[in-house]
Formats: C-alpha cells, sequence, structure tokens
C-alpha cells in the first residue's frame, strides 16, 4: 500500500498572521477573516453546528448527494483525479469515490498537519487510490502545485462555503478554478435564498454553539495576535442583510470596552461590532450566470425539495 504525500505551499509566517488580524482589528470597520474562526476548538464547534436541527446545509447537501449522485457522476463522467477544495476530514470526498472512479485524490486545506492523520487514516481504506495533501490558503489564491500532476481535474468544493466570498470575490475565484480543472469540472454546493426566520436560527441557534463557535474567535485572537479580549464582553450577533442577500456574523461589544495589545490598543463603545463572516446566499439562476461569466459551459443543478440548497456541476 502506498502511502499518502505531502506538499505545504507558503506557509505564513506567525508575524504575517498577527499583522493581519491587528489590521483588521484596527480598521474603521472592525474585521477578522472567517478562516480564523477554525483553530482546533472552533473546528469542533463548527462540527457540533452540523448537528443541530437548525442549521439545514450540511444534512441537505448530504441527501442532494445521496439521491443524485449517479446523475452527477454521468453528467461529469470519471473524476480521475479529484481536488477537493477545504477537505477537512475527507469525509465528503470519499463518497464520490466509487461513483467517480477516482484513481487520485488531492485534498486541500489550509494546513497540512491538519489534513495528515485523515488522509493516512483514508489511504488505508483505499490503497489502490494515490493521495496527495496540498497546505493552501486557496482564499488568497487557488494554484495548485505540479505535484496534482497533469490531465483534467475534478474540482469539488462543498457546504456552501463559497458564500463567504463577496460576489465580485466568488468571480475571481471561480476564474481560477476554471483554471485548474484543466478542461475537467467543477462540482460546488451552493444554499440559496430562503425565508429570514430560517436563515438567522442556522446562524443564531437557541443552544448558543454558534454563539460559543464566534466567540471562541476572541480565544483565538488572544493566542496569537497577543490581544486581551475578555469574552464576557461580547456577545453574538448574526442576522440575514436583504440587500446584499448574505448572513453577517459579529462580535458586538456588550458594555464600552478597551482592548489592548503590545504595540497599541481600540476603544469599543457598547454595541460595536466586530465582523467575522458573511454567507451570501444566491438564486439558482443568478449563480448558473456567475459560473457561466468564470468561463464554465454547460452547469447543471440538483436540489432538495424544498429548493433551500443546490449542487451545480459544470464542465470547464
Amino acid at each position: 500500500m502506498s502511502s499518502p504525500r505531502f506538499v505545504q505551499l507558503a506557509p505564513e509566517a506567525p508575524a504575517r498572521i498577527r499583522a493581519e488580524l491587528l489590521a483588521g482589528l484596527s480598521a474603521p470597520v472592525a474585521t477578522i477573516a472567517p478562516k480564523y474562526l477554525y483553530d482546533a476548538l472552533g473546528a469542533r464547534l463548527f462540527a457540533a453546528i452540523t448537528e443541530l436541527p437548525e442549521y439545514y446545509p450540511t444534512r441537505t447537501e448530504a441527501a442532494i448527494f445521496a439521491r443524485h449522485l449517479a446523475e452527477m457522476a454521468a453528467e461529469l463522467g470519471p473524476a480521475t483525479t479529484l481536488v477537493d477544495l477545504g477537505a477537512g476530514n475527507c469525509e465528503k470526498a470519499e463518497r464520490l469515490f466509487t461513483a467517480f472512479g477516482v484513481r487520485r485524490y488531492v485534498a486541500v486545506d489550509i494546513s497540512v498537519d491538519y489534513l495528515r492523520t485523515s488522509l493516512e487514516h483514508l489511504q488505508r481504506h483505499h490503497p489502490a487510490i494515490a493521495m496527495l495533501g496540498v497546505g493552501l490558503d486557496f482564499t488568497r489564491s487557488l494554484r495548485l502545485p505540479p505535484e496534482v500532476g497533469d490531465g483534467p481535474r475534478t474540482l469539488f468544493y462543498p457546504g456552501s462555503s463559497i458564500g463567504n466570498f463577496t460576489p465580485d470575490e466568488a468571480l475571481a475565484f471561480l476564474r481560477q478554478a476554471h483554471a485548474e480543472c484543466h478542461g475537467g469540472a467543477l462540482l460546488i454546493g451552493v444554499d440559496l435564498v430562503k425565508p429570514r426566520g430560517l436563515l438567522e436560527a442556522a446562524y443564531d441557534d437557541p443552544l448558543g454553539v454558534t454563539a460559543a463557535f464566534n466567540r471562541n474567535l476572541l480565544r483565538h485572537l488572544n493566542r496569537v495576535a497577543g490581544t486581551d479580549f475578555d469574552l464576557a464582553d461580547w456577545r453574538h450577533a448574526a442576522f440575514f442583510d436583504a440587500h446584499h442577500s448574505r448572513i453577517e456574523m459579529h462580535l458586538e461589544a456588550r458594555r464600552d470596552t478597551t482592548v489592548r495589545w503590545a504595540e497599541g490598543e481600540r476603544r469599543f463603545a457598547a454595541s460595536a461590532r466586530i465582523h467575522t463572516e458573511n454567507s451570501y446566499k444566491w438564486r439558482v439562476e443568478d449563480f448558473a450566470a456567475l459560473l457561466a461569466a468564470a468561463g464554465f459551459s454547460a452547469s447543471r443543478h440538483w436540489c432538495d425539495a424544498r429548493g433551500w440548497f443546490a449542487v451545480f456541476a459544470a464542465h470547464a
């Protein structure tokens, strides 16, 4: 049995990460990129979120794949090389291996260390599939290393993470994805517009798991950027902005407070916010148009019966 290979591309130095975090914290509208929600504890809290009855995306997307996987494979043809963007524990991609005839699996995530255990476990269960782990922050730039190999690739981007990009950013990302397909295809999950109450409940659950996930970002900032956030001073806020068709997540100051770090500080008045995530919701026709603008052709989609979520297949 072969062993998976691993490549770490341009790992970010701690000083650069710290500088980015403090720049966001000091900006006129304080903002922290959502990728920083996912430290070790954040990843486990998000896994708990996906089990909540209010959080529909994970189970709705899984049901679409369970029902339509054979049709997707017939539409796109064999995925000799499957590139899994934001692979995490690799479970979603593993469900495609047989139907798509995968021979090479490339798991991409921000850190090789995060992938290592999952990919080594997966290799033991699928010894005939060549496996490569790539450490890459593809939210900055999607450029895969030569170790991925030549020939057409099927890029797999499930979970509606495309919603973290603004529409302009999503177009730029999809254009990069089109180039990296090498004439292959894209399979992508997209969360759709739906009633405000359903959306807001999914991002502000009554158990407070999403609130814990969001507030854990402050622990991460304290550890990585040297800030002195007191979690008791902050609450979770999430709401749907209909004009921009997006859920916004924020951390909101409960009272006047000052946050300090070695080189400076910032005062937050009561109710001031730190913007931590956007999650854009799409209409089917608008996302199909976005794929076409990015260079993809002959896109097809599958939805659940309620029209809450869609999986798009598009040829490059």
